[in-house]
């Protein structure tokens, strides 16, 4: 049982550095914007620190429910598959918030000049 559970929180634990990687080459991607690098670097690495610890929670968690379903090696496939399951739907709502940073650090565009009225100014 302790190879089932050590094979399950390796591969899990390599599941979440990977995606908290992507988020941060995503961040590093968007921070090549004049306009709102600094604000998408700084907010990749937040998210990434956030989405690695509620993963590494989230592994360990579900990894405790393995001698519970007492399913030897097949009982790791299920946990993982769930564990994927809640790792990439955290990953898209991370990369969602960091669109959503980067959206807000960009001013908004100017609003076109206004004509002048010809009456107001004849008056």
């Amino acid at each position: 049982m302790l190879l089932h559970i050590s094979l399950y929180i390796g591969l899990g634990l390599v599941m979440v550095t990977a995606m908290a990687l992507m988020i941060l080459k995503i961040g590093k991607l968007l921070g090549d914007c004049p306009a709102s690098g600094r604000a998408a670097r700084a907010a990749a690495v937040t998210i990434a620190t956030g989405y690695g610890m509620i993963g590494f929670g989230g592994v360990a968690l579900v990894g405790s429910t393995i001698p519970l379903m007492d399913m030897g090696v097949i009982g790791v496939l299920p946990a993982l598959g769930f564990a994927a399951l809640c790792l990439g739907l955290g990953f898209g709502h991370a990369v969602a918030t960091l669109r959503a940073v980067v959206r807000e650090a960009l001013t908004p565009p100017h609003a076109a000049p206004t004509t002048p009225d010809p009456l107001a100014s004849a008056a």
